[in-house]
């Protein structure tokens, strides 16, 4: 049997994306508490996170959207990671309030938000180890949690394309008008 590289990238993509969510499930947590998300988008769900970049853009105004939005669908495909919010309870005063109980609801608990950045961390060096190239993505990861794709209290969500080509579509990128 015979296997042409090209043939297999999509298989091998998703191979490494369900290793990536492995990496960022198993990073280190900031107080020991799991409450990291994580999934794999691809085939008309990547479509879907690309059409709503594009109308996060028409919203906002905002064209580095509509150039992201071009990687999504130049990847294979996309992992997503966020955070369920909980306050660590560990009056740290990091999240820039003295106390947990004097930190407003809508402020997130800095631990978790340190949490998703160990475990993107974890996930896109990973992706480096098979040499497959990746991008950290706001954009991306705004659209996936204006989805709901991880739950509707899942928040602070970013997004990793991976891709498998001759040439990083991340880098030396062309806007979009």
């Amino acid at each position: 049997m015979i296997t042409n590289e090209r043939d297999a990238r999509e298989e091998s993509a998703l191979d490494i994306a369900k290793k990536m969510l492995v990496a960022a499930r198993t990073a280190p947590k900031g107080k020991g508490v799991d409450i990291v998300e994580c999934a794999v988008v691809a085939g008309d769900d990547k479509e879907a996170l690309a059409a709503e970049m594009e109308a996060y853009s028409a919203e906002t105004g905002f064209k580095f959207l509509l150039r992201d939005a071009d990687n999504v669908r130049q990847s294979q495909c996309v992992v997503i990671v966020g955070t369920r919010r909980q306050a660590q309870g560990l009056n740290c005063g990091h999240c820039g309030f003295p106390t947990c109980g004097d930190k407003p609801e809508a402020t997130p608990c800095e631990i978790n938000s340190v949490d998703v950045g160990i475990a993107l961390g974890s996930a896109v060096a990973l992706a480096a180890d098979f040499r497959a190239d990746s991008r950290i993505m706001f954009s991306a990861g705004m659209a996936a949690q204006r989805l709901g794709w991880l739950g509707e209290d899942v928040r602070e969500v970013y997004a990793i394309p991976v891709s498998i080509s001759s040439k990083s579509p991340f880098f030396d990128r062309p806007s979009r008008k």
